[in-house]
């Protein structure tokens, strides 16, 4: 299995007067341009992903639209609160075991350090020192899904890699687009 694991793009502050809740952020203009640019990248590599879940707060439930929209999948982003903040490690990975048909590619998309501290389990089974950035995405290979040591890093991308400078990834080409300050 292709495990992809994805960062919420950029959201408004959470003391901006426009949202009631740290679970009604929306993203910003440029969260939203990344979140693009990452699934029009993503279309360019040829990647296809057969399931996507994402946490029920919104920055992440709509970088995961964006993204589903962008690769052209058909089906609808599956929302599980496992992926929220607090969300747990085991009910998230039985989770993905349990869907049928089993999937051959799923993305996750989430938040940190919960992202983080998932990569860790999977690729080292604890401590890592990685963390994702805003629109960040990691890809594991994974030979049976478990809560412990399982998983090969493939390979980690930061919101940057996507756009005009020319990257080789996993055999894949990537660019970065430059938008000024991250």
């Amino acid at each position: 299995m292709k495990l992809y694991l994805l960062r919420h793009a950029e959201a408004i502050e959470r003391d901006d007067p426009r949202c009631k809740s740290d679970a009604t952020r929306p993203l910003t203009p440029k969260g939203i341009k990344r979140a693009k640019q990452l699934a029009h990248t993503l279309r360019q590599m040829h990647v296809g992903v057969d399931l996507i879940l994402a946490s029920p707060l919104v920055r992440a439930r709509d970088t995961a639209k964006i993204v589903a929209h962008g690769l052209r999948l058909p089906g609808q982003v599956e929302i599980t609160s496992h992926l929220a903040p607090d969300g747990d490690f085991a009910a998230l990975l039985t989770e993905i075991n349990q869907h049928r048909p089993v999937p051959d590619q799923v993305m996750v998309v989430g938040h940190e350090p919960f992202l983080s501290e998932l990569i860790a389990l999977l690729c080292a089974g604890g401590e890592l020192g990685l963390t994702l950035k805003k629109c960040g995405l990691c890809r594991l290979e994974v030979e049976t899904l478990r809560l412990t040591r399982c998983a090969t890093l493939e390979w980690l991308i930061g919101p940057r890699w996507i756009g005009a400078r020319r990257a080789n990834v996993g055999g894949h080409e990537l660019t970065e687009t430059r938008t000024g300050k991250s």
